[in-house]
């Protein structure tokens, strides 16, 4: 395996266990959240549940998950959310 493949991989390890954390919050209030992908620094997600059409969603994205996920994984660049 090459060393940018693993990078990768410790990556998206990474940002997996700060979505698992943050995810009990986001269920307690009727939502989910899912890794999609991650790529060239930018982290894609999935609002689910009660997150979907919630217009509060993107202020948790950017303001919640996005900053907690920069703060565990630096090597990310952004956060986005992509619909299902």
């Amino acid at each position: 395996m090459s060393e940018a493949v693993s990078n990768e991989l410790d990556v998206r390890a990474r940002v997996e266990r700060v979505l698992e954390a943050i995810r009990p919050y986001i269920q307690a209030d009727g939502g989910d959240i899912e890794l999609v992908d991650v790529s060239d620094g930018i982290v894609q997600i999935r609002l689910a549940g009660a997150c979907v059409g919630c217009m509060y969603s993107m202020m948790t994205l950017q303001a919640g998950v996005e900053r907690m996920i920069r703060e565990e994984v630096p090597e990310i660049q952004a956060v986005e959310a992509v619909p299902f």
